[in-house]
């Protein structure tokens, strides 16, 4: 269902307290558009967060009030919502989940002393690059995502044909761009390096020139839809290349559109969170209320979380007392206990490989 909560206030607290939330924080995502799946993920995260933190007993005995934005994850709208968001001094962002959203609004949030925490943006200058020092994130970076993704297509295909493909965005271009070096750096280079348009619904052209030069393994930079698309038409081009994509696959819309020729797709992301013990009492709350938190669902709620806990311990929601809480302590959250490095990067475990099977995904080794 398409989510059309647009600058909506969504105010959270716990029954029979009766008081008007007095923090503002946001959470800003995709909630309209291609990607909207993932704004679904992040605006469920942020809304259990606040319900839980508020039911026991808010933040320095103040209720955190939700708003919850719309970015399309397009680089100038996000800009607009951040400077929107800027002018109320929300005391967090919860976001952005596009990387190219996420670096230009880091910009704004940073001259305003504005909390920002991504939970999905993976392209490493968001944090190398730092706006401020009130720029974090709990989701991992790309070069890392890079380097894992390829010492195993370096190791499982040795000596096979490796095609990397983008979607020209921050995301998916950064990604290509850091596998492929790493892919270098194990003298295994790529037979292709090739761009597409995302929101194509037709691959044909890219797909004869990967049949063409017999590729054994494409490598996708890019998001769920276009890489369901493309390993749909493959098989029905008669193709048995192996798909591999990065952290952007965790959602079972990518079943959705890639249907059956999905199985056998590997992906990375991060330690599966929903196994995480810490997360037990949450996910099955999140299951109670028919969601499962899949994808960004538990990032987006860890990073309330930790922001929640840093204005604890700084007994402050002031900006510069609680970007210094972030900067030196320690968050116990559904991901798991980790401290934020001195780039905003958290300190949580690497990607791990994960494969698509009958509509479901899984951990493998």
């Amino acid at each position: 269902m398409k989510i059309v909560s647009i600058g909506l206030a969504v105010s959270l607290w716990f029954a029979g307290a009766g008081l008007a939330a007095d923090i503002s924080i946001a959470t800003i995502g995709p909630m309209s558009g291609q990607y909207e799946t993932f704004g679904a993920q992040m605006k469920a995260g942020a809304e259990q967060a606040v319900a839980d933190i508020n039911a026991a007993g808010g933040v320095n005995g103040k209720k955190l009030k939700l708003i919850i934005e719309d970015d399309a994850c397009d680089p100038s709208q996000a800009v607009v919502v951040a400077r929107r968001l800027a002018a109320m001094k929300v005391a967090l962002i919860a976001g952005h989940l596009c990387s190219g959203a996420s670096i230009l609004a880091a910009a704004v949030y940073a001259k305003e002393s504005i909390v920002q925490i991504s939970p999905a943006a993976t392209n490493p200058k968001l944090t190398d690059e730092r706006a401020g020092p009130g720029v974090f994130r709990v989701s991992g970076r790309d070069d890392r995502q890079g380097r894992v993704a390829a010492a195993f297509m370096a190791k499982r295909y040795a000596g096979g044909k490796i095609a990397i493909l983008h979607d020209n965005t921050a995301y998916g271009r950064g990604l290509a761009y850091e596998t492929r070096k790493h892919l270098n750096k194990a003298d295994h280079r790529a037979v292709m390096y090739e761009a597409y348009r995302a929101g194509a619904n037709d691959y044909s052209a890219l797909i004869s020139r990967m049949k063409q030069a017999a590729i054994d393994v494409a490598y996708v930079g890019g998001h769920h839809i276009e890489a369901g698309l493309i390993v749909r038409q493959m098989r029905q081009h008669g193709m048995k290349t192996q798909l591999i994509a990065g952290d952007a696959l965790v959602t079972r819309e990518f079943w959705q559109v890639a249907r059956e020729a999905g199985d056998g797709t590997l992906m990375t992301f991060a330690p599966d969170p929903r196994n995480n013990p810490a997360a037990g009492d949450v996910v099955r709350k999140f299951r109670a209320r028919k969601i499962e938190p899949e994808g960004y669902v538990l990032y987006t709620y860890a990073a309330v979380q930790a922001w929640a806990q840093a204005a604890r311990a700084a007994q402050s929601e002031a900006s510069a007392k609680v970007i210094d809480a972030l900067n030196t302590g320690e968050f116990s959250t559904v991901l798991g206990t980790f401290k934020f490095d001195k780039k905003g990067d958290p300190t949580l475990p690497s990607f791990k490989f994960y494969e698509w099977k009958g509509g479901r995904y899984e951990q493998i080794d």
